[in-house]
């Protein structure tokens, strides 16, 4: 006998020998409390035994994980998290140094202000132009009149046909002293949008609520582009990951229930929802035992907690927690009495 069948075997010996001598010795009325006795005895060494139609299934805790990195390189101004802080979407996480920034920003915002200046001075140009264009035109008139009559000469006429076509020209070079202005002022506006996003991003947000994990800068330091800050833990999505067999895998639904008992507080049962079944079957991992067991093609199934749960629980909600999910393949069953839901209070 094998020596893990061997501990296995013991208790029962232990319960059969106590209950054949408590059958031999008493009378007929105590052989049923030795029966009852025996079977109390199996009940306390072996588990709770899963009915037909119900599969279980070791995992862990797992959570999304967030990257908080740099988009620019740069020099950290300060962290303002510790390892373990809970924090809002939108929360602001770390500064970057952004003086080179802030002083771009001022130039353009003054190239801005210059801009506006000779659109001003265009506008002015061109309201004298247009009156000088005008006057020529009605200098033009009174000499085609005269001309008309013998008493304007033609070389005076060429004049001011000159004249006006000088304020025509000087007219179109003030509009496009004034275009050239606005235009100056839209692209140092496009220059400011850009630095104030620059400026934006130099401050690293959490892109949703959830626990800072890991702290991998500190201030002061000076990274590159992508380089990481800090690991957030999504606390919104939060789920176990578990491998079952094909003839289980076939039988599941998306967002059929499930329920997780985790090996830290064994007394409580928590509701979960298949959230994933894989499409294509993989090997199980490589912290099954038996060679057996490994050889075997399983698929993977996530079964995630409830948000309204996690929002509920956020602050005993630790990822990396091992325990087993159970699963109902046949959903027509209802669950046993020790698989019912049960949280803390």
């Amino acid at each position: 006998m094998r020596p893990g069948g061997l501990r296995l075997f013991l208790p029962f010996a232990f319960g059969l020998g106590l209950a054949v001598a408590i059958c031999a010795v008493a009378p007929p009325a105590l052989a049923v409390s030795g029966e009852e006795a025996f079977q109390a005895l199996l009940r306390r060494f072996q588990p709770n035994r899963l009915p037909d139609g119900f599969v279980s299934a070791d995992g862990r805790l797992e959570s999304e994980q967030v990257e908080i990195a740099t988009k620019f390189p740069g020099r950290i101004a300060e962290v303002l998290v510790k390892e373990g802080d809970l924090v809002d979407q939108g929360h602001i996480l770390v500064r970057m140094d952004v003086s080179e920034l802030q002083a771009q920003m001022q130039g353009a915002q003054a190239l801005e202000r210059r801009a506006e200046q000779a659109r001003a001075l265009a506008e002015a140009v061109i309201a004298q132009r247009q009156s000088e264009h005008r006057l020529a035109e009605q200098e033009l008139q009174r000499v085609e009149a005269l001309h008309a009559k013998g008493f304007a000469t033609t070389e005076l006429l060429d004049q001011r046909r000159s004249v006006i076509l000088v304020a025509e020209a000087a007219l179109n070079a003030a509009q496009a002293s004034l275009n050239d202005s606005i235009a100056a002022i839209d692209a140092t506006k496009a220059d400011i949008v850009r630095l104030q996003s620059d400026l934006d991003d130099m401050q690293l947000k959490a892109p949703r609520r959830g626990r800072i994990e890991y702290k991998l800068a500190q201030g002061g330091e000076v990274l590159g582009a992508g380089s990481r800050v800090l690991t957030l833990i999504d606390l919104t999505d939060v789920y176990m990951t578990v491998f079952v067999p094909s003839a289980v895998a076939a039988r599941l639904a998306y967002n059929d229930d499930a329920r997780l008992v985790l090996d830290a507080i064994p007394d409580y049962v928590i509701p979960a929802k298949v959230s994933f079944v894989a499409s294509e079957a993989q090997f199980t991992p490589k912290t099954v035992e038996t060679r057996e067991e490994r050889e075997k093609l399983m698929f993977r199934v996530k079964l995630t907690l409830p948000p309204d749960l996690l929002k509920k629980y956020e602050n005993e909600v630790k990822t990396g927690v091992r325990g087993v999910g159970f699963l109902r393949a046949d959903p027509l069953k209802a669950w046993p009495d020790f698989l019912a839901v049960k949280l803390p209070q």
